[in-house]
């Protein structure tokens, strides 16, 4: 950030009094200029025993495979946020949404929640941001083409719940260690 959003002079990164962290401050009119993370939401779209997958048409990740999944808006629930997604991806309509799973993602100042939810009457075609969708069987996920870790994570958990039986609501934090290496805590 080099200038104020409210009166367009320079900022300087400090920590102002009282605070702890490093804020941006605008040198004139003395606002704070908080960064907070960006909530992102999806779903797992099911119909029977397959899951609605999205093939990506938009950067990052472009070709490779996902679930519906996007920023959170102003004035909207996380839930109702992975409605939508599923629509404007995948042109699907989900009901009985649960959550699912909630990820923390520090190194990219992302918090991810996944809900579970019923594709209704299996129908979906690809949105805008897709090139296309497909319903898949577990031997059929592609695996090495997902694009997220997160997402990798996700359906991971969800595979596991289902062979139990027993689906629960998850929560953990993917932690980047270096360049190629991603650790994932559960809590």
């Amino acid at each position: 950030m080099n200038f104020c959003s409210s009166c367009g002079s320079k900022v300087t990164l400090l920590i102002p009094a009282g605070d702890n962290r490093h804020r941006f401050v605008c040198d004139e009119c003395g606002i704070i200029h908080y960064q907070n993370p960006n909530v992102v939401t999806g779903c797992i779209p099911e119909w029977g025993d397959k899951i609605l997958l999205c093939k990506r048409a938009i950067e990052p990740k472009y070709g490779s495979w996902t679930l519906p999944a996007g920023f959170m808006e102003n004035g909207e629930s996380s839930m109702l946020g992975a409605a939508r997604e599923a629509m404007e991806e995948a042109n699907a309509e989900l009901r009985d949404m649960k959550l699912f799973s909630v990820f923390s993602i520090p190194h990219i100042n992302q918090v991810y929640t996944m809900y579970r939810g019923v594709l209704h009457k299996g129908m979906a075609s690809p949105g805008d941001e897709s090139l296309e969708v497909r319903l898949v069987a577990e031997n059929e996920v592609p695996w090495d083409d997902l694009s997220f870790p997160v997402i990798i994570e996700t359906l991971k958990l969800y595979y596991e719940d289902r062979k139990s039986g027993n689906y629960s609501t998850h929560y953990g934090e993917i932690i980047r260690l270096d360049q190629k290496t991603i650790h994932v805590e559960h809590y």
